[in-house]
């Protein structure tokens, strides 16, 4: 899994046998600073842009195969008993809405298997896209296969780039959204100003104060009004939709800490609003181990559990590749993989394109 947040590869080896689900192995490989800009640059129209997607598409693939070789320490006896590699691809567009009715997760998955010698399955999103849905987020049907619990109304929060909400009770239909930026922006203000690429711990952030009316000018934008489903992502909330509401002379702490305050404000709002019945939430992703920002959403959501998923026994950093290598072998199996309460697709379909090895 590579995210939204264009730090790297999340690579896990997963049991997913009749008797256990089991998080074996993992493994991370950064993206370098060349790969990172190049991808950046490809989520907005330019020259050569078909050639060097291809180019890149190809890049990925053996970046994702190193991971793989990383995460089995080149066991190659080990990679013969991988079933199936789950690889969701590079996200440079998603456009499901508008007319539009697209999303591209860039890698060749062919050339992965080549590679790897072991079957992929790639392109989840789409099928659901072409259904009328959202393609996004498709985590929720994971999350509920591994972290439902009768007894409570529960809420998983992925932190990534862009925050997602899945809401998790027994005796309601299973629902999720994006609910807005996560850490996207915050490392994008963080990176222009300090040259790094996340605030962390949210100690910059946290040397700064809430600007009110910035706040209220993030907040009006028409994305957080709009009622599920919906899934966003960079073609809405990218470096220029932040420079445009600002006025000019800003302290740059005052910025991050309001873009903390606007992840914060949007994952509570929706929880609130659409999810008053929750009595837990469970945090993961990068934006978890923010502990401005979890410290916030904890004071936010008095009266609820606030804690990292690693206490439901899968760590916060891995949950996302877990989720898509379950997704796999529900292709694999041809068991559907999306949730049409969530993406607002016509109806259940079996997601993905399976590349043999």
């Amino acid at each position: 899994m590579s995210g939204t947040s264009l730090d790297g590869v999340d690579a896990v080896l997963v049991d997913l046998g009749l008797q256990r689900r089991e998080l074996i192995k993992t493994f991370f490989l950064p993206y370098d600073c060349t790969l990172k800009a190049k991808l950046l640059a490809l989520q907005y129209p330019n020259n050569d842009e078909l050639n060097q997607a291809a180019l890149m598409a190809n890049q990925l693939a053996d970046l994702y195969a190193r991971a793989i070789n990383g995460l089995l320490e080149n066991d190659i006896c080990l990679l013969q008993n991988v079933l199936a590699i789950g690889c969701h691809g590079q996200t440079i567009r998603h456009c499901p809405q508008n007319g539009k009715r697209y999303t591209i997760q860039l890698v060749n998955a062919a050339l992965l298997a080549e590679l790897t010698q072991t079957t992929v399955v790639a392109d989840f999103r789409s099928r659901d896209i072409a259904a009328g849905g959202q393609g996004a987020p498709l985590v929720p049907a994971f999350h509920q296969a591994l972290f439902m619990d009768s007894g409570h109304q529960r809420i998983i929060v992925n932190i990534g780039g862009i925050a997602n909400i899945t809401y998790l009770d027994a005796g309601e239909p299973l629902t999720g959204f994006d609910c807005g930026p996560g850490n996207l922006l915050m490392d994008a203000w963080c990176s222009y100003h300090l040259g790094q690429p996340y605030d962390k711990n949210g100690r910059w952030a946290a040397a700064g104060k809430v600007l009110p009316d910035l706040l209220e000018k993030f907040y009006a934008d028409d994305f957080f009004a709009s009622p599920p489903p919906k899934s966003t992502g960079r073609d809405l909330f990218d470096f220029s939709w932040l420079e445009r509401h600002l006025q000019g002379g800003e302290s740059p702490e005052d910025v991050q800490c309001t873009l903390l305050q606007l992840t914060a404000l949007s994952i509570v709002s929706a929880i609130n609003q659409y999810y008053p019945a929750t009595d837990e939430v469970y945090l993961c992703g990068g934006g978890a181990h923010n502990r401005v920002l979890f410290n916030t959403l904890k004071k936010q959501l008095s009266g609820r559990k606030v804690a990292l998923t690693d206490e439901l026994g899968v760590p916060a950093d891995w949950v996302e590749a877990y989720a898509f290598a379950w997704l796999a072998q529900q292709t694999i199996c041809g068991q559907t993989g999306n949730v049409p309460s969530v993406t607002g697709a016509k109806g259940k379909r079996v997601l993905g394109a399976i590349y043999p090895a």
